[in-house]
């Protein structure tokens, strides 16, 4: 016990001095390169109380190129790679398998089409800057709902069951996306969001990051706050049940963080598959299953994982930039295809 009271904070700080050393290099790195002290000197110098103490030894385009392009676009990088890893252990603990993951069952392909049509339709305008999020949670809660509802006729919930509606479902989403794609005017548009889909943070903006690191902060929060029942639902509902976890009501909590998370992930950064399935796993080998431990390593390992696919999809083929998803896509099918012949993804029970 003692160890690994000692491990975890080792854990924590070692993550978070990565993330700030990712958040560093990622910066530096591209087609101007820049210092990694004038990247903090020209951070601190926004922040009030900072400025009149630093003095000004940069030159203004590159203040332009760090405070409004790259440090946004890579702060981005960390609030979603950290989201999607959560909304990973959420829906993992839904479902009680560690193949399950937004993009493979096909949630992200529902909160494509409601951001899908928010861009090319202007549907939810009425709602301003909110409308393409919250189009986004609307397609992603209708297609979990549609999921979890599917692999549960018959009274059966198994893992081959949950895959194969989670991709009927996605094929069929996919299919009304590019049909309202297909049936979009606006070819700028359609070329937009067709490189949105394979997911970007190109858009990266200071104005963008607040609803999605509120968002991030407060499932993370609330999922904390509920370790123990995420614990028990490993074991099942009927053992949750058991040890008084009210599972009817956590289970539509699960499905609104899981929609919620999805939902404002998609609409700022597009569909990225793969980092909700890798980082949950990975961080149940270092910390074992219990979430209090889960949650927040996994949030960390996320961030710094998507900033550095994000900074590859940049500056590998530079001057073009890749989908990230391409990136995420490389890196989590192979260990997809690992999870599912090691047959080590189910919890408490054979996954069959």
């Amino acid at each position: 016990m003692t160890l690994h009271r000692i491990k975890m904070p080792l854990i924590i700080i070692s993550l978070l001095v990565g993330l700030v050393l990712s958040i560093t290099l990622a910066v530096t790195m591209g087609s101007v390169d820049i210092k990694p002290a004038t990247v903090w000197k020209i951070a601190l110098s926004q922040v009030p109380g900072f400025s009149g103490w630093i003095p000004v030894d940069w030159s203004k385009g590159e203040q332009t190129i760090i405070w409004d392009i790259r440090f946004p676009r890579v702060l981005l990088g960390a609030i979603v790679g950290a989201g999607l890893s959560v909304v990973g252990v959420a829906i993992q603990s839904l479902v009680r398998n560690s193949l399950a993951d937004p993009y493979i069952l096909g949630v992200s392909s529902g909160a494509s089409v409601g951001a899908t049509l928010v861009i090319l339709f202007g549907a939810f305008s009425i709602f301003g800057q909110f409308a393409l999020s919250l189009g986004a949670f609307a397609g992603a809660l209708l297609s979990i709902l549609l999921i979890f509802t599917l692999s549960r006729i018959g009274g059966q919930n198994s893992t081959v069951r949950l895959l194969m509606s989670g991709i009927a479902i996605s094929a069929i989403l996919s299919a009304i996306t590019s049909l309202i794609i297909f049936s979009a005017p606006n070819e700028h548009g359609i070329r937009s969001v067709l490189f949105w889909m394979s997911g970007s943070l190109a858009g990266g903006k200071w104005e963008y990051l607040t609803i999605p690191t509120i968002i991030v902060l407060i499932c993370l929060f609330v999922l904390m706050a509920q370790y123990r029942s995420l614990n028990a639902m490993l074991m099942g509902e009927e053992s949750a049940g058991t040890l008084g976890v009210n599972t009817t009501q956590f289970r539509k909590l699960l499905l609104m963080i899981t929609a919620l998370l999805t939902g404002v992930i998609v609409a700022i950064s597009g569909a990225i598959g793969f980092v909700g399935l890798m980082m949950p796993h990975i961080v149940r080998v270092m910390v074992g299953s219990d979430h209090r431990r889960v949650l927040p390593v996994s949030a960390l390992l996320g961030a710094i994982f998507l900033i550095w696919a994000d900074t590859i999809a940049r500056l590998v083929f530079a001057p073009e930039e890749l989908p990230i998803g391409i990136i995420t896509a490389l890196c989590g099918g192979p260990f997809f295809i690992w999870l599912m012949l090691g047959n080590s993804y189910s919890f408490g029970g054979s996954g069959r």
